[in-house]
Protein backbone atom coordinates (compact mmCIF):
# COMPACT_ATOMS: atom_id res chain seq x y z
CA UNK A 1 0.00 0.00 0.00
CA UNK A 2 1.29 3.47 -0.85
CA UNK A 3 0.44 6.61 1.11
CA UNK A 4 -1.94 7.73 -1.66
CA UNK A 5 -3.61 4.31 -1.53
CA UNK A 6 -3.99 4.67 2.24
CA UNK A 7 -5.82 7.97 1.78
CA UNK A 8 -8.05 6.41 -0.87
CA UNK A 9 -8.78 3.52 1.48
CA UNK A 10 -9.72 5.83 4.36
CA UNK A 11 -11.95 8.06 2.24
CA UNK A 12 -14.94 5.67 2.05
CA UNK A 13 -14.91 5.37 5.86
CA UNK A 14 -16.15 8.96 6.10
CA UNK A 15 -19.60 7.81 4.97
CA UNK A 16 -19.98 5.99 8.28
CA UNK A 17 -20.02 9.40 10.01
CA UNK A 18 -19.20 9.66 13.70
CA UNK A 19 -20.08 6.55 15.69
CA UNK A 20 -19.47 7.07 19.38
CA UNK A 21 -18.54 4.05 21.49
CA UNK A 22 -15.53 2.08 22.67
CA UNK A 23 -16.34 -1.56 21.94
CA UNK A 24 -15.29 -1.62 18.29
CA UNK A 25 -11.97 0.14 18.88
CA UNK A 26 -11.25 -2.00 21.93
CA UNK A 27 -11.88 -5.18 19.95
CA UNK A 28 -9.69 -3.98 17.08
CA UNK A 29 -6.80 -3.07 19.37
CA UNK A 30 -7.09 -6.42 21.12
CA UNK A 31 -6.80 -8.18 17.75
CA UNK A 32 -3.64 -6.12 17.19
CA UNK A 33 -2.12 -7.26 20.49
CA UNK A 34 -3.28 -4.34 22.67
CA UNK A 35 -0.74 -1.73 21.51
CA UNK A 36 -2.45 0.85 23.74
CA UNK A 37 -0.67 -0.82 26.66
CA UNK A 38 2.72 0.04 25.15
CA UNK A 39 2.43 3.80 24.93
CA UNK A 40 4.40 4.68 28.05
CA UNK A 41 2.73 7.12 30.44
CA UNK A 42 -0.41 8.43 28.74
CA UNK A 43 -1.80 11.94 29.13
CA UNK A 44 -5.36 12.15 27.79
CA UNK A 45 -6.48 15.68 26.89
CA UNK A 46 -10.10 16.71 26.38
CA UNK A 47 -12.05 19.95 26.52
CA UNK A 48 -14.00 22.25 24.23
CA UNK A 49 -11.11 24.50 23.22
CA UNK A 50 -7.35 24.54 23.69
CA UNK A 51 -6.77 20.79 23.43
CA UNK A 52 -4.24 20.94 20.60
CA UNK A 53 -2.22 23.77 22.15
CA UNK A 54 -2.24 22.01 25.52
CA UNK A 55 -1.04 18.78 23.89
CA UNK A 56 1.79 20.68 22.19
CA UNK A 57 2.89 22.25 25.47
CA UNK A 58 2.68 18.97 27.42
CA UNK A 59 4.80 17.30 24.74
CA UNK A 60 7.38 20.10 24.86
CA UNK A 61 7.60 20.03 28.65
CA UNK A 62 7.92 16.24 28.78
CA UNK A 63 10.61 16.26 26.09
CA UNK A 64 12.52 18.97 27.96
CA UNK A 65 12.39 16.72 31.02
CA UNK A 66 14.28 14.05 29.09
CA UNK A 67 11.37 11.92 27.89
CA UNK A 68 10.76 10.51 24.43
CA UNK A 69 7.32 11.81 23.52
CA UNK A 70 4.61 11.09 20.95
CA UNK A 71 1.28 12.79 20.38
CA UNK A 72 -1.96 12.22 18.49
CA UNK A 73 -4.16 15.19 17.65
CA UNK A 74 -7.08 16.06 15.37
CA UNK A 75 -8.08 17.39 12.97
CA UNK A 76 -5.11 17.88 10.67
CA UNK A 77 -4.71 21.13 8.73
CA UNK A 78 -3.35 19.97 5.38
CA UNK A 79 -1.80 16.51 5.77
CA UNK A 80 -3.15 13.46 7.59
CA UNK A 81 0.33 12.65 8.93
CA UNK A 82 0.27 15.84 11.05
CA UNK A 83 -1.93 13.99 13.53
CA UNK A 84 0.86 11.66 14.66
CA UNK A 85 4.07 13.22 15.97
CA UNK A 86 6.91 11.09 17.38
CA UNK A 87 10.05 12.64 18.87
CA UNK A 88 8.96 16.04 17.56
CA UNK A 89 8.57 14.94 13.93
CA UNK A 90 5.48 14.17 11.87
CA UNK A 91 5.20 10.46 11.14
CA UNK A 92 6.68 9.37 7.81
CA UNK A 93 4.65 7.94 4.95
CA UNK A 94 6.23 4.50 5.25
CA UNK A 95 5.53 4.32 8.98
CA UNK A 96 1.88 5.35 8.77
CA UNK A 97 1.29 3.00 5.84
CA UNK A 98 2.84 0.08 7.76
CA UNK A 99 0.53 0.73 10.71
CA UNK A 100 -2.47 1.18 8.42
CA UNK A 101 -1.82 -2.15 6.70
CA UNK A 102 -1.85 -3.93 10.05
CA UNK A 103 -5.05 -2.14 11.08
CA UNK A 104 -6.72 -3.08 7.79
CA UNK A 105 -5.55 -6.67 8.20
CA UNK A 106 -7.22 -6.81 11.60
CA UNK A 107 -10.58 -5.70 10.21
CA UNK A 108 -10.14 -1.96 10.57
CA UNK A 109 -11.93 -1.21 7.29
CA UNK A 110 -15.22 -1.91 9.07
CA UNK A 111 -14.70 1.04 11.42
CA UNK A 112 -15.23 4.77 11.01
CA UNK A 113 -12.54 7.15 9.79
CA UNK A 114 -11.67 8.40 13.28
CA UNK A 115 -11.68 4.92 14.79
CA UNK A 116 -9.25 3.76 12.11
CA UNK A 117 -6.87 6.70 12.41
CA UNK A 118 -6.91 6.35 16.20
CA UNK A 119 -5.93 2.69 15.91
CA UNK A 120 -3.25 3.55 13.33
CA UNK A 121 -1.81 6.20 15.66
CA UNK A 122 -1.80 3.91 18.69
CA UNK A 123 -0.11 1.11 16.73
CA UNK A 124 2.53 3.42 15.23
CA UNK A 125 3.32 5.08 18.55
CA UNK A 126 3.51 1.73 20.36
CA UNK A 127 6.14 0.63 17.88
CA UNK A 128 8.25 3.70 18.59
CA UNK A 129 8.82 2.80 22.25
CA UNK A 130 8.25 6.28 23.67
CA UNK A 131 8.14 7.23 27.36
CA UNK A 132 5.11 9.55 27.19
CA UNK A 133 2.15 9.66 24.82
CA UNK A 134 -0.22 12.63 24.72
CA UNK A 135 -3.62 11.85 23.16
CA UNK A 136 -6.20 14.46 22.19
CA UNK A 137 -9.86 13.53 22.44
CA UNK A 138 -11.61 13.69 19.08
CA UNK A 139 -15.15 14.54 20.20
CA UNK A 140 -16.62 14.65 23.70
CA UNK A 141 -14.68 12.16 25.78
CA UNK A 142 -16.80 9.47 27.40
CA UNK A 143 -17.48 7.58 24.16
CA UNK A 144 -14.61 8.92 22.06
CA UNK A 145 -12.40 6.30 20.41
CA UNK A 146 -9.34 7.56 22.31
CA UNK A 147 -11.01 6.72 25.62
CA UNK A 148 -10.01 3.06 25.34
CA UNK A 149 -6.65 3.98 26.88
CA UNK A 150 -5.69 3.87 30.56
CA UNK A 151 -4.06 7.28 31.12
CA UNK A 152 -1.71 8.22 33.91
CA UNK A 153 -3.23 11.71 33.84
CA UNK A 154 -6.38 13.13 32.25
CA UNK A 155 -6.91 16.81 31.42
CA UNK A 156 -10.07 18.71 30.55
CA UNK A 157 -8.96 22.15 29.40
CA UNK A 158 -12.42 23.60 29.95
CA UNK A 159 -16.02 23.32 28.83
CA UNK A 160 -18.09 25.62 26.61
CA UNK A 161 -20.93 25.15 24.14
CA UNK A 162 -20.00 23.32 20.94
CA UNK A 163 -21.19 20.19 19.12
CA UNK A 164 -24.50 20.49 20.99
CA UNK A 165 -26.30 18.20 18.54
CA UNK A 166 -24.05 15.33 19.63
CA UNK A 167 -22.90 16.17 23.17
CA UNK A 168 -25.99 17.92 24.55
CA UNK A 169 -27.27 21.46 24.62
CA UNK A 170 -26.28 22.46 28.15
CA UNK A 171 -22.97 23.01 29.92
CA UNK A 172 -23.91 20.26 32.39
CA UNK A 173 -24.44 17.67 29.66
CA UNK A 174 -21.29 18.62 27.78
CA UNK A 175 -19.26 18.61 31.01
CA UNK A 176 -20.55 15.12 31.72
CA UNK A 177 -19.29 13.90 28.35
CA UNK A 178 -15.90 15.61 28.75
CA UNK A 179 -15.51 14.19 32.26
CA UNK A 180 -15.91 10.69 30.88
CA UNK A 181 -12.11 10.53 30.51
CA UNK A 182 -11.55 10.67 34.30
CA UNK A 183 -10.15 7.41 35.65
CA UNK A 184 -10.19 5.98 39.20
CA UNK A 185 -7.13 6.86 41.26
CA UNK A 186 -5.66 9.09 38.55
CA UNK A 187 -5.15 12.87 38.56
CA UNK A 188 -7.95 14.80 36.84
CA UNK A 189 -6.61 18.18 35.75
CA UNK A 190 -9.42 20.74 35.45
CA UNK A 191 -8.26 23.61 33.27
CA UNK A 192 -9.26 27.26 33.25
CA UNK A 193 -10.06 27.56 29.55
CA UNK A 194 -13.83 27.13 29.75
CA UNK A 195 -16.82 28.68 31.46
CA UNK A 196 -16.68 28.92 35.25
CA UNK A 197 -19.94 27.07 35.82
CA UNK A 198 -18.39 23.87 34.44
CA UNK A 199 -15.63 23.65 37.06
CA UNK A 200 -17.74 22.33 39.99
CA UNK A 201 -19.42 19.90 37.60
CA UNK A 202 -16.04 18.53 36.54
CA UNK A 203 -14.91 18.29 40.17
CA UNK A 204 -18.07 16.41 41.11
CA UNK A 205 -17.63 14.03 38.18
CA UNK A 206 -14.00 13.40 39.10
CA UNK A 207 -14.92 12.50 42.65
CA UNK A 208 -17.73 10.25 41.44
CA UNK A 209 -15.23 8.43 39.21
CA UNK A 210 -12.74 8.03 42.06
CA UNK A 211 -10.28 10.35 40.31
CA UNK A 212 -8.19 13.06 41.98
CA UNK A 213 -9.47 16.50 40.92
CA UNK A 214 -6.80 19.18 40.59
CA UNK A 215 -8.09 22.63 39.63
CA UNK A 216 -5.98 25.04 37.60
CA UNK A 217 -6.70 28.31 39.40
CA UNK A 218 -5.92 31.97 38.74
CA UNK A 219 -2.66 31.75 40.70
CA UNK A 220 -1.44 28.91 38.47
CA UNK A 221 -2.28 30.92 35.36
CA UNK A 222 -0.52 34.01 36.75
CA UNK A 223 2.61 31.94 37.42
CA UNK A 224 2.95 30.79 33.79
CA UNK A 225 6.29 31.92 32.29
CA UNK A 226 6.87 33.46 28.85
CA UNK A 227 5.18 31.53 26.04
CA UNK A 228 5.78 31.07 22.35
CA UNK A 229 2.01 31.03 21.81
CA UNK A 230 0.15 34.35 21.82
CA UNK A 231 -2.92 35.20 23.86
CA UNK A 232 -4.10 35.12 27.45
CA UNK A 233 -6.04 31.95 26.68
CA UNK A 234 -2.71 30.21 25.97
CA UNK A 235 -1.57 31.06 29.48
CA UNK A 236 -4.58 29.16 30.75
CA UNK A 237 -3.73 26.23 28.48
CA UNK A 238 -0.10 26.35 29.61
CA UNK A 239 -1.13 26.21 33.26
CA UNK A 240 -3.06 23.00 32.55
CA UNK A 241 -0.07 21.56 30.67
CA UNK A 242 2.25 22.33 33.58
CA UNK A 243 -0.18 20.69 36.01
CA UNK A 244 -0.35 17.57 33.84
CA UNK A 245 3.43 17.19 33.53
CA UNK A 246 3.84 17.80 37.23
CA UNK A 247 1.27 15.05 37.87
CA UNK A 248 3.50 12.70 35.86
CA UNK A 249 6.24 13.39 38.40
CA UNK A 250 8.48 15.09 35.86
CA UNK A 251 10.49 18.26 36.50
CA UNK A 252 9.14 21.43 34.89
CA UNK A 253 11.58 23.01 32.44
CA UNK A 254 9.58 26.21 32.00
CA UNK A 255 11.83 27.58 29.28
CA UNK A 256 10.54 24.87 26.94
CA UNK A 257 7.24 26.72 26.65
CA UNK A 258 8.87 29.74 25.00
CA UNK A 259 9.66 27.75 21.86
CA UNK A 260 6.30 26.00 21.44
CA UNK A 261 4.55 26.78 18.17
CA UNK A 262 1.19 25.35 17.17
CA UNK A 263 0.12 25.83 13.55
CA UNK A 264 -3.17 27.62 13.02
CA UNK A 265 -3.40 29.03 16.55
CA UNK A 266 -2.77 32.79 16.22
CA UNK A 267 0.00 31.86 13.82
CA UNK A 268 1.62 35.00 12.42
CA UNK A 269 2.98 34.86 8.88
CA UNK A 270 4.99 37.55 7.12
CA UNK A 271 4.47 36.44 3.51
CA UNK A 272 6.73 39.02 1.85
CA UNK A 273 9.14 40.30 4.48
CA UNK A 274 8.57 43.75 3.03
CA UNK A 275 8.07 46.53 5.61
CA UNK A 276 4.57 47.94 5.46
CA UNK A 277 3.00 44.84 3.92
CA UNK A 278 0.40 43.48 6.35
CA UNK A 279 1.10 40.33 8.28
CA UNK A 280 -1.30 37.43 8.03
CA UNK A 281 -2.65 35.80 11.17
CA UNK A 282 -4.07 32.26 11.00
CA UNK A 283 -6.37 31.11 13.77
CA UNK A 284 -8.67 28.10 13.96
CA UNK A 285 -11.30 29.72 16.19
CA UNK A 286 -14.46 27.84 15.20
CA UNK A 287 -16.96 28.27 18.03
CA UNK A 288 -18.12 31.24 20.14
CA UNK A 289 -15.72 30.53 23.00
CA UNK A 290 -12.76 30.21 20.64
CA UNK A 291 -13.82 33.35 18.78
CA UNK A 292 -13.94 35.22 22.08
CA UNK A 293 -10.37 34.12 22.84
CA UNK A 294 -9.24 35.32 19.41
CA UNK A 295 -11.02 38.63 19.95
CA UNK A 296 -9.32 38.98 23.34
CA UNK A 297 -5.90 38.50 21.73
CA UNK A 298 -6.64 40.93 18.89
CA UNK A 299 -7.94 43.53 21.32
CA UNK A 300 -4.76 43.25 23.39
CA UNK A 301 -2.66 43.80 20.25
CA UNK A 302 -4.30 47.18 19.64
CA UNK A 303 -4.90 46.40 15.96
CA UNK A 304 -8.20 46.18 14.06
CA UNK A 305 -7.50 43.75 11.22
CA UNK A 306 -9.49 42.66 8.22
CA UNK A 307 -11.05 39.25 8.72
CA UNK A 308 -11.27 36.54 6.07
CA UNK A 309 -13.81 34.12 7.50
CA UNK A 310 -15.31 30.77 6.62
CA UNK A 311 -17.44 28.93 9.16
CA UNK A 312 -19.21 25.58 9.22
CA UNK A 313 -22.95 26.03 8.82
CA UNK A 314 -23.68 23.89 11.89
CA UNK A 315 -21.82 26.30 14.19
CA UNK A 316 -23.33 29.22 16.13
CA UNK A 317 -22.31 31.68 13.44
CA UNK A 318 -24.18 34.61 14.97
CA UNK A 319 -22.28 34.23 18.26
CA UNK A 320 -18.95 33.87 16.45
CA UNK A 321 -19.69 37.04 14.49
CA UNK A 322 -20.77 38.86 17.64
CA UNK A 323 -17.39 38.08 19.22
CA UNK A 324 -15.24 39.04 16.23
CA UNK A 325 -17.11 41.89 14.52
CA UNK A 326 -16.25 44.51 17.18
CA UNK A 327 -12.49 43.91 16.84
CA UNK A 328 -12.14 43.89 13.05
CA UNK A 329 -12.51 46.61 10.41
CA UNK A 330 -13.73 44.51 7.51
CA UNK A 331 -14.98 41.00 6.86
CA UNK A 332 -14.43 38.97 3.71
CA UNK A 333 -16.71 35.94 3.64
CA UNK A 334 -15.42 32.86 1.85
CA UNK A 335 -15.66 29.08 2.16
CA UNK A 336 -13.40 26.01 2.25
CA UNK A 337 -13.54 22.71 0.35
CA UNK A 338 -15.99 20.95 2.63
CA UNK A 339 -19.74 20.54 2.45
CA UNK A 340 -20.00 21.87 6.00
CA UNK A 341 -18.93 25.39 4.97
CA UNK A 342 -21.62 28.06 5.10
CA UNK A 343 -22.13 29.72 1.68
CA UNK A 344 -20.25 33.04 1.59
CA UNK A 345 -23.35 35.17 0.87
CA UNK A 346 -25.02 33.82 4.00
CA UNK A 347 -21.87 34.32 6.07
CA UNK A 348 -21.46 37.86 4.73
CA UNK A 349 -25.01 38.59 5.84
CA UNK A 350 -24.07 37.65 9.40
CA UNK A 351 -20.79 39.60 9.56
CA UNK A 352 -20.54 43.38 9.28
CA UNK A 353 -17.38 45.50 9.45
CA UNK A 354 -15.19 47.97 7.52
CA UNK A 355 -11.46 48.05 6.24
CA UNK A 356 -8.37 46.87 8.16
CA UNK A 357 -4.67 46.32 9.15
CA UNK A 358 -3.36 42.72 9.50
CA UNK A 359 -5.42 40.05 7.76
CA UNK A 360 -6.84 37.34 10.02
CA UNK A 361 -7.86 34.03 8.48
CA UNK A 362 -10.15 32.27 10.96
CA UNK A 363 -13.44 30.50 11.48
CA UNK A 364 -12.36 26.93 10.82
CA UNK A 365 -9.26 24.75 11.05
CA UNK A 366 -10.21 23.45 7.60
CA UNK A 367 -9.81 26.99 6.21
CA UNK A 368 -6.56 27.54 8.11
CA UNK A 369 -5.15 24.29 6.72
CA UNK A 370 -5.86 25.34 3.15
CA UNK A 371 -4.44 28.82 3.81
CA UNK A 372 -1.21 27.36 5.22
CA UNK A 373 -0.77 25.25 2.10
CA UNK A 374 -1.15 28.32 -0.11
CA UNK A 375 0.95 30.69 2.02
CA UNK A 376 3.65 28.41 3.44
CA UNK A 377 3.76 25.46 1.10
CA UNK A 378 2.70 23.19 3.99
CA UNK A 379 2.51 19.50 3.03
CA UNK A 380 -0.89 18.47 1.76
CA UNK A 381 -2.45 15.18 0.80
CA UNK A 382 -3.30 14.45 -2.86
CA UNK A 383 -6.95 14.04 -1.90
CA UNK A 384 -9.16 15.42 0.85
CA UNK A 385 -9.53 12.88 3.68
CA UNK A 386 -10.66 14.07 7.10
CA UNK A 387 -13.20 13.57 9.86
CA UNK A 388 -16.87 13.28 8.85
CA UNK A 389 -19.43 15.83 10.00
CA UNK A 390 -21.39 13.63 12.38
CA UNK A 391 -23.68 10.60 12.55
CA UNK A 392 -24.46 8.71 9.32
CA UNK A 393 -27.06 10.25 7.05
CA UNK A 394 -30.51 8.60 7.08
CA UNK A 395 -30.37 5.36 5.19
CA UNK A 396 -26.59 4.97 5.50
CA UNK A 397 -25.05 2.16 7.50
CA UNK A 398 -22.95 3.01 10.54
CA UNK A 399 -21.57 -0.52 10.59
Amino acid sequence: MTYAELLARLLPARRFGVVLGLDRVRALLDRLGAPDRRLGAIVHVGGTNGKGSTVAMIAALAAAAGQRVASFTSPHLSCLRERIVIDGAMIGEAEIVAAAERVAGAGGDELTFFEQITAIAVLAIAGAGVDVTVLEVGLGGRLDATNVVDPAVAVVTGVALDHQAILGDTIARIAGEKAGIWKPGRPAIIGASGVAEAVPLLVEAARAAGAEPRIVDAAAVAAVPALGLAGEHQRRNAAAAIAAVRALGLPIVASALASVKHPGRFEVIDPTGVPGVPRIILDGAHNPHGAAALAETLRASGERPALIAAVSADKDVAAIAAALAPVVRAVVATRYRQDRAMPPPELAAVFAAAAGAPIVIAGSLFLVGEARTLLLGAPTDPMLVTDPAGPPAPGESSR
